[in-house]
């Protein structure tokens, strides 16, 4: 029932992405993703240097014979990336398809991912970046709207306005999210004119995701009021849990202070700690507002397989 053009240029078997999350994508959730059916995307920037990314993707050729994806992050980081050697290592390893996001559009390696024939998928909040990208050579284009937990930029424009502008926009197969956690949100995406959803929030409630059991719990009993906005003032607005750390980043800001100040809180090893110890102050974890419709902590497979069911009932009762 839900076969797109998403589904058939990923050879995925259902239209679902998962949503690129720092320090939690890692092989092994990342395959996960993929052998439950949709298509993960591994963070390349969780890794430090090529040798730890390439054994990185050697584990993940491991775990699943499925279509799987690599991001190449263009956010501003602590440590400084030079993307050209993780795209040098996932061509040495037969990657196929690469997704991009970030504040600017990957010029400088948009030339080889289409020498390498890659299906290049760019992740972007807004008409104007969608169309250059396409104009740059994008396969797919990947939107989310403001309440999706992570990146939201600058525009503030939510799910149900931006993907069809962007489904209008453009000529190529758009994936859509902001919010979707069940079957609900997948129709409503693709009633809007998207080929697939992109689901990253809800997945942090599930048996494979590499983060601590309290945070799980939390998370469940989080309500779509438990999100806030942090690092506007260094323009990487994220939408993310609000906890300790991201009203001490909100005070910072608050008092003008500077990107290392900020960062210092909103590093990854600070996200780690909570991430492995259960120290649910330690630092901040992107968080969209569908956190709310999250009440349970299944399996990835379990997940899918129900939110695809929901959405098949769901269009029955439409069309009748």
């Amino acid at each position: 029932m839900f076969k797109t053009k998403i589904t058939e240029i990923l050879s995925i078997e259902y239209p679902i992405v998962g949503g690129t999350m720092m320090s939690i994508t890692d092989a092994a959730f990342t395959a996960a993703i993929s052998n439950a059916g949709g298509l993960g995307v591994l963070a390349s920037a969780i890794y430090q240097n090529r040798e730890s990314f390439g054994e990185a993707l050697d584990q993940l050729i491991e775990l699943t014979d499925k279509p799987f994806a690599v991001n190449l992050n263009l956010f501003p980081m602590m440590r400084p990336i030079d993307n050209n050697d993780y795209l040098d290592v996932l061509l040495e390893k037969g990657v196929k398809i690469v997704e991009t996001s970030g504040h600017s559009a990957p010029e400088e390696l948009c030339a080889r991912f289409k020498e390498a024939g890659l299906t290049w998928i760019h992740k972007c909040v807004g008409v104007r970046y969608a169309l250059k990208v396409q104009e740059m050579g994008a396969d797919i284009i990947t939107v989310v709207g403001y309440e999706n937990g992570g990146a939201t930029g600058k525009l503030d424009v939510g799910t149900l306005v931006l993907v069809p502008q962007v489904v209008e926009s453009v000529n190529l197969p758009v994936i859509g999210g902001g919010g979707v956690s069940d079957g609900r949100g997948l129709v409503a995406v693709l009633a809007l004119g998207a080929q697939g959803v992109i689901i990253g929030t809800r997945l942090l409630a599930t048996k494979e995701a590499p983060i601590h059991e309290k945070l799980k719990e939390a998370l469940i009993n989080a309500s779509e009021l438990d999100t806030m906005l942090v690092m506007r003032s260094i323009g990487a607005t994220h939408r993310v849990w609000n906890n300790t750390a991201a009203n001490k980043v909100a005070e910072l800001e608050a008092n003008q202070a500077g990107l290392p100040e900020i960062l210092n809180i909103a590093a990854g090893e600070k996200a780690r700690k909570m991430y492995n110890e259960g120290d649910l102050d330690a630092g901040i974890i992107s968080c969209g507002q569908g956190i709310g419709m999250a009440h349970d902590i299944p399996t990835l497979k379990d997940l899918f397989d129900r939110i695809m069911g929901e959405a098949a009932e769901i269009a029955r009762g439409l069309a009748n």
